[in-house]
């Protein structure tokens, strides 16, 4: 089955892509990998949150947070049709950095972004299977809530 017969049967439509907020490209290619840059969960061009994760009325929230992780996911999967012209070429996700701007006592990263590891697996099955850091951080460009990058390789 072709990626985006995938992504038709899973219901989902793949972004434009997402013009860069700062001086540079949304991916490169070297050899057979494709880097991204951090993605943010942009929908329609605009965040759809902004803020620290954690608990509480003020926050945004982890199951919210991780929806905008598979946000960042869908970005960065525009960000790699665009440099290698069809996702069927992607071979493996081999690496999956997800930042999450964290209230200092949240320590929830890794269920946050299983919101993008979980997209991957069901777009890619084994394929998408890869390594993964998840690291809370203080701040994020535009004040997003996420920012998901990764290299895949393709043929």
């Amino acid at each position: 089955m072709s990626i985006d017969a995938r992504l038709a049967e899973l219901g989902i439509a793949l972004p434009e892509l997402a013009a860069p907020a700062g001086s540079y490209v949304p991916a490169v290619v070297s050899g057979n990998h494709v880097f991204t840059a951090g993605q943010l969960p942009f929908v329609g061009g605009k965040l759809p949150a902004t803020g620290k994760v954690g608990e509480g009325d003020s926050l945004v929230s982890p199951a919210d947070a991780k929806g905008y992780a598979r946000e960042s996911a869908l970005n960065g999967l525009a960000a790699i049709k665009s440099v290698i012209g069809s996702l069927d070429r992607v071979t493996r996700v081999v690496k999956v950095v997800g930042f999450v701007a964290s209230d200092p006592a949240f320590t929830g990263q890794p269920g946050v972004i299983n919101g993008a590891s979980d997209l991957l697996f069901e777009v890619f099955g084994d394929a998408g299977m890869h390594a993964r850091s998840a690291v809370g951080v203080a701040a994020l460009p535009l004040d997003s809530p996420v920012e998901v990058e990764f290299i895949v390789e393709f043929a």
